[in-house]
C-alpha cells in the first residue's frame, strides 16, 4: 500500500500522462507544454534511462541518403518520400533551434554515401541526383542538395567504394547531451518525469484513465504512448514492426582521416568520425528475422558483419590488421518500422494515443511528430 504522502504527490491525477521519456516522449511534453502550460505533464518510463533508440543511436543529423530516397519514391512515391524528407529537414532545424548547437553537440561536418558499381542505379547516378534535386530544392532552398564527389574517396581514407555522393547540410551531434538538453528544458517547463515506473496496463472510466505502474494507478485524463519498438508488447494490433541497430566504436587512431557521416546500402550501413574514432552502426539487412526484435543485446552475426564492413572500405589504410584489437564499444538499440516509412500517431481509444515509428530517423522526426500528437491531444 502507499501512504498518502505518495498518493498526493507521486501518484497524484495528471492532465497528459506520457510513456516513454526518449526523444518522441520528450519532444511531445514540449510541445504540449508550450501550447498549454497550465497543464499538468508526466513522463514515466520503466528505465534508469531511455533504453530504445534515443541514446543508442549513432547521432546522425541527417534526412536520408541519396539511394534511400530514389528507393523509397520507388516504393512510396515521390509525394510521400518527399513528405517524409520535408519533415526530417524541418526536424533537425528545429532541434537545433530549441536547443543550441552546443548544447547538443552538433557538428556541421557534411554527410557522404559511399556507391559501389554494382548498384542498381550506378548507370544513371548522376541522372538520378538531378531528378532528386529539383524534388528537393523547395525543401532544401538549394539547387544541389546532393553532388557527386568522388575526390573525396581518397582524403576519407575510404576502400572499396567507386563513388561518393556529398550533401553539405547533414551532420554530426552527441545523442546523450541531446536528451540531457530536451530533458532539462521540459523540466524547465514543469513537467514531471518519473523513471523506474512501467506503464503495465490502463483502465478507461468515465471520466479518467487509470495507468497501473508496479507502484500504484496514476490517473490521468489523457495517455500518450511514445514507447517505439517496445510498442508491441503494449498495443500488438498497431503490428509496429522492432528493429534493432547495432553499432561499434573504436578505440583512438591515429592519423584518423576520415570526417564526416557516411551511408552506404540504401542507409543500412552508416558511419562517422567521433574525434579521432570510427562509429559504425548497421547491417541489419544481413539478418532482418533475426533483428527483428525488442532484445538489446549485440550478436556475433550483425557483430562479424560490421568488423568486415570496418576492415574492407575504412581501417586498411592505417595498418590495422586485426579488427578485435581496435574495437572499444559496442551496443544496440530498437527503432520501430511501419511499412510505409511513415511515422504513426494514432488514437487508439477516445483520449489515449500512441505515436511510433519514425523509422530510424527518431533525431530528426520527432521534434515535428510531436507537433502532430498535440494537434490530436488538443483536436
Amino acid at each position: 500500500m502507499i501512504s498518502i504522502w505518495e498518493k498526493d504527490i507521486l501518484y497524484a491525477p495528471v492532465d497528459i500522462l506520457i510513456a516513454g521519456s526518449g526523444l518522441m516522449g520528450l519532444w511531445t511534453a514540449y510541445e504540449i507544454k508550450k501550447r498549454r502550460p497550465g497543464l499538468s505533464v508526466q513522463i514515466i518510463d520503466r528505465g534508469n534511462i531511455p533504453t530504445g533508440a534515443s541514446t543508442r543511436n549513432a547521432g546522425f543529423a541527417c534526412f536520408g541518403s541519396a539511394t534511400e530516397l530514389i528507393s523509397d519514391k520507388a516504393n512510396t512515391g515521390n509525394d510521400l518520400m518527399l513528405e517524409v524528407v520535408n519533415n526530417r529537414y524541418k526536424g533537425i532545424q528545429k532541434t537545433r533551434a530549441v536547443l543550441g548547437d552546443a548544447a547538443i553537440g552538433f557538428e556541421p561536418c557534411g554527410g557522404y554515401e559511399a556507391i559501389q558499381a554494382n548498384y542498381k542505379e550506378y548507370a544513371f547516378l548522376q541522372e538520378h541526383i538531378d531528378t532528386l534535386n529539383k524534388d528537393l530544392q523547395s525543401i532544401t532552398g538549394l539547387p544541389q542538395t546532393f553532388t557527386i564527389d568522388n575526390g573525396a574517396l581518397q582524403t576519407q581514407g575510404l576502400t572499396g567504394f567507386d563513388a561518393l555522393v556529398y550533401s553539405s547540410l547533414e551532420g554530426a551531434l552527441h545523442s546523450g547531451k541531446l536528451v540531457n538538453s530536451l530533458t532539462a528544458l521540459v523540466q524547465q517547463m514543469g513537467v514531471t518525469i518519473r523513471m523506474h515506473t512501467e506503464l503495465l496496463h490502463w483502465e478507461q472510466l468515465a471520466t479518467q484513465i487509470n495507468v497501473q505502474t508496479p507502484g500504484a494507478i496514476i490517473p490521468c485524463q489523457q495517455l500518450i504512448i511514445a514507447t517505439n519498438g517496445f510498442t508491441q508488447n503494449l498495443l500488438p494490433e498497431l503490428h509496429i514492426k522492432p528493429g534493432r541497430g547495432q553499432v561499434v566504436v573504436t578505440k583512438p587512431i591515429p592519423g584518423l582521416r576520415l570526417h564526416g557521416t557516411f551511408h552506404f546500402d540504401e542507409g543500412f550501413y552508416y558511419w562517422r568520425h567521433l574525434g579521432n574514432r570510427v562509429l559504425l552502426g548497421g547491417g541489419r539487412n544481413m539478418a532482418f528475422e533475426e533483428e527483428e526484435t525488442c532484445e538489446l543485446q549485440t550478436t556475433g552475426t550483425i557483430q562479424n558483419v560490421l568488423h568486415r564492413f570496418l576492415q574492407q572500405h575504412i581501417l586498411q589504410p592505417y595498418g590495422i590488421g586485426n579488427t578485435e584489437d581496435v574495437i572499444d564499444y559496442s551496443w544496440a538499440g530498437i527503432m520501430a518500422f511501419t511499412e510505409n516509412k511513415l511515422p504513426q500517431v494514432t488514437t487508439v481509444a477516445p483520449n489515449i494515443h500512441a505515436v511510433i515509428a519514425c523509422n530510424g530517423m527518431g533525431v530528426a522526426l520527432s521534434s515535428v511528430i510531436a507537433e502532430q500528437v498535440a494537434d490530436t491531444v488538443f483536436r
